[in-house]
This record gives C-alpha cells, structure tokens and sequence, in this order.
C-alpha cells in the first residue's frame, strides 16, 4: 500500500501518532522518520517499528515544533538520510487543558495561546513549507496528511485556541492543495474523541470515570471511543496511491458525532 513511501511523521512518541507511525511501517513505508518532542519518546516507536517489521527502517529525531530551525532541520535530515521526501504527516498537536485550567476565551493567556497556535498551525505550515521543494521532487506519489480535528469543524467550550488552530488546519489544507496541485496532494484528517494517554488522563481524574467517559461519547452515533490504529488506517490510506484523487479533502472520523444534531440516552 505505501511501498517504496519515504515518510516524515510529527509526534510520533505516543497515541495516535505512534499508532499512525507503526501502521505506515506495516503497509509497506520504505523509510519512516518518527519525531517528537522528546528523543525518548521517539526512539521508544522506532524500537516498536524495528521489532514489529524486523527492519530498521526509522530513524528517531527530536524535533521542538515551536522552533522554526529545529524545524527545518528535521526535514533537512530525513531527506538527506532516505534520500527525498515522499510523504509528510503532520501529526504532532496540543491542546490548552495540558497547559492550563484557565482556558475560557476571556481568561486564556496569552503564552498558552502561542504554544498552542505554534504547535497545532504554525509548525504544520512550516514543515510544509521546508518539505515542499522535496516532495515536488518525489515521483512517489507525493502528498501531505495533516491532523485536523471535529474542534476544527464545530465550537467547544474551554478549547478557544485548539478549536481556531484546528480550523485553520482545515484551511491550510484546502490552500496547500491548491498551490501545490497538481504534484502534490494534501488532506487532512477530523478525529472525534479518541482513546489516547491524553483522553484517557481526563477521564481517569473526573469523579466518576464510567460517567465521564458516557458523557463524552452520548454525542457519537457510534457509543465508544476510537481508537488510534482506526486513525492510523485512515492517515495510511490517504497517504497511499490508493487515495490518488483525494486532495484539498477534510474526512470526519468521529463515530458520527457531526452527522447528527442529538444525544443518546
């Protein structure tokens, strides 16, 4: 399905981006630069890599998405470590409940605003940007996959930056297919509520865990969380030949959370 694919994927270190990262190496990616904020978390999925495929096939970086030249840097060696770029994924995100209690829109600092925007829009366009010239190189079938969200689609409360930074992914990705068509496509992916550390950690910490984890999913036509290696197939199938007529695309995986307007009893 991605055979002869060489791959650059941001934070790669855990949940969905880990599961995307072993899921590309299980469909056939020749070469997989997995990259997180720390090189702990990155050399932990290369390891899983390397054990579920018997190759060596990814290499770890250590990549702070908040720095432009740490940015370009990572392209830079993962390009001229495989030898070009065929496949970017612009996985890594954040969201203001990690950094913050305070995250109503009229009490949200300023610095937790930047981190966010920085990580969740600012970096896709920059890795963007340093990869392009690369991938228009690529006679691979080249494209982009960024994370978006179903915050990037419809409003939640407490989340004002991640709902905006995810909502300009969207944009980003229509205007990325736009400008790059017609060598290089670019889409994007709107999980719903997914079962990741981060997820699970919220529900854990409510008073009643079994209700909180209902609550969340009441919304969903489907009455579970997803789960990552569901993403990771999505993110694999865009990212192949397969999906070959898909560009400028924003595709909900979501349990049917924005097909409807209700909730379950």
């Amino acid at each position: 399905m991605l055979d002869g694919k060489r791959i650059l994927i941001t934070g790669a270190g855990q949940g969905i981006g880990r599961a995307i990262a072993l899921e590309l190496a299980e469909k056939g990616a020749e070469a997989i630069a997995v990259t997180d904020l720390t090189r702990q978390a990155a050399d932990e999925t290369a390891r899983l890599i390397a054990k579920s495929s018997g190759e060596e096939i990814a290499i770890p970086i250590a990549c702070n998405l908040r720095d432009r030249e740490q940015i370009e840097a990572t392209v830079t060696q993962t390009v001229t470590e495989f030898g070009g770029l065929d496949v970017l994924v612009n996985n890594a995100g954040v969201i203001e409940s990690a950094l913050t209690s305070d995250r109503a829109v009229d009490t949200l600092s300023e610095d937790v605003w930047d981190a966010v925007y920085e990580v969740n829009l600012k970096a896709v366009w920059l890795a963007t940007k340093f990869a392009a010239p690369h991938l228009r190189r690529s006679d691979r079938g080249p494209n982009i996959v960024n994370a978006g969200s179903v915050s990037g689609l419809v409003g939640f409360a407490q989340a004002p930056i991640y709902c905006t930074s995810k909502a300009g992914v969207v944009q980003l990705t229509r205007a990325t297919a736009i400008d790059l068509a017609p060598e290089v496509r670019c889409n994007c992916y709107c999980p719903g509520l997914i079962d990741t550390p981060m997820a699970r950690a919220f529900i854990d910490t409510a008073p009643d865990p079994g209700a909180q984890e209902q609550g969340m999913v009441a919304t969903q036509l489907i009455d579970r969380l997803g789960r990552p290696e569901e993403i990771a197939r999505l993110v694999c199938y865009l990212a192949s030949d397969d999906a070959a007529f898909i560009t400028g695309a924003a595709i909900t995986i979501d349990g049917g959370a924005l097909a409807w307007h209700g909730v379950r009893g």
